[in-house]
């Protein structure tokens, strides 16, 4: 564990049924006088973006929107998402929807301020200028970004998703409001659901794991353990989908400052090699990469066995680590996830250019165990 520490949030969040409804006095605190709505046809066609901008319009504040995210957006979605906020003079932006919104904004927001290719801002703190006020509206309880100075964003011309990690990125507003949540599928809430649960497990296994980050994380998973199953089971039970979006959310504030590990690094590739859906792909390799790890963080996989509801009294600490692995597993079968990535349609041929980007990406620095090339493959492998 790290000896010191940055913490990076929201300067406010909100949360709870109809916070929504606050939105209109929050774009005036910020002092923006058109936003640019960010968010997919998805959210347009379902009656979201109406809401937003129904809301925008009894305050009388003008807005444009931009409703072409693509699921794991990629640099060319961000450059058209910045053409519309220059093209319509906006001076503020709003994201609405989960993971792939909420980057794309981030995205337009770094080109928009500090210019050039949104390649240039990949790695750690790249950009120079502070981006336009921001606030995100979430929709869906996993991915966090509402809150994360995290963005994914994939290159077109080699199909790796870029980790960006920026402060500047963070929103200065994040909106939860379950009532925007009910509509989820299953099979959207199972996957956003493992999302959030992989961000607490790395984050509470990450080297830079901190006393703040573990109090998240093994609440997010408590959280989740109990509530994802009925989400996904009755999603209109609106006390389960507020208990998910405040998991959801700490796995956020998690992960957000202790950093992940080597789910999300070779999660990354599946999604920028064939545009897989990214809390999928993480409940598949999720359990595999845990059983890699268990060596290097027996006591702290021990912890996350108990945190998901695992009976480990008198048990000695492997034994009681390995359950960690079962629980989880569990929990993918029971909300439904694919068993293999061969069914998502993962070939072997590709497992090696995976596992060379892998390696590269900034989630894999803090994971706890040093894996090598063959390992990382074998846990490719592992989980066909």
């Amino acid at each position: 564990m790290n000896q010191t520490a940055s913490f990076f949030m929201p300067v406010v969040s909100l949360f709870g049924a109809n916070v929504l409804s606050e939105l209109a006095q929050r774009v005036a605190s910020l002092g923006g006088a058109k936003p640019l709505v960010v968010t997919d046809q998805g959210m347009t066609q379902l009656g979201y973006t109406k809401q937003v901008t129904d809301l925008l319009e009894q305050a009388g504040i003008a807005y444009a929107v931009f409703d072409e995210t693509v699921p794991n957006p990629t640099d060319t979605n961000v450059n058209e998402g910045a053409q519309a906020y220059t093209d319509n003079q906006c001076d503020m932006l709003i994201s609405l929807g989960g993971g792939s919104a909420h980057d794309c904004c981030k995205g337009v927001g770094l080109l928009v301020s500090n210019g050039g290719s949104i390649a240039d801002y990949e790695g750690v703190d790249q950009s120079k200028q502070a981006l336009p006020p921001y606030i995100a509206i979430n929709t869906t309880a996993g991915t966090a970004s509402e809150l994360t100075r995290f963005t994914i964003i994939t290159n077109t011309s080699n199909h790796v998703k870029m980790a960006i990690v920026d402060w500047r990125v963070t929103p200065d507003l994040a909106i939860n409001d379950p009532l925007l949540m009910v509509a989820m599928p299953p099979s959207l809430t199972a996957a956003t659901g493992m999302d959030a649960l992989t961000h607490a497990v790395e984050a509470y296994v990450s080297t830079g794991a901190n006393p703040i980050t573990d109090a998240c994380a093994l609440q997010a998973m408590r959280l989740i353990a109990k509530h994802l199953r009925v989400a996904v089971a009755r999603g209109d039970d609106l006390q389960a989908r507020d208990r998910m979006a405040y998991a959801q959310y700490l796995a956020g504030m998690a992960f957000n400052n202790a950093g992940l590990g080597h789910v999300h690094a070779m999660s990354h590739q599946l999604g920028g090699m064939y545009n897989l859906p990214h809390g999928v792909c993480n409940a598949l390799l999720l359990p595999h990469v845990c059983e890699a790890n268990l060596m290097a963080a027996q006591e702290r996989y021990a912890d996350i066995a108990e945190a998901l509801g695992e009976n480990v009294y008198g048990l000695p600490v492997r034994e009681a680590a390995e359950m960690a692995v079962v629980a989880i597993r569990a929990l993918s079968v029971d909300v439904g996830i694919p068993s293999t990535l061969s069914e998502l349609g993962v070939q072997d041929k590709d497992i090696e250019t995976m596992v060379e980007h892998a390696q590269k990406d900034v989630c894999a620095a803090t994971n706890p165990r040093r894996l090598n090339d063959k390992e990382v493959a074998a846990i490719f492998r592992a989980a066909m």
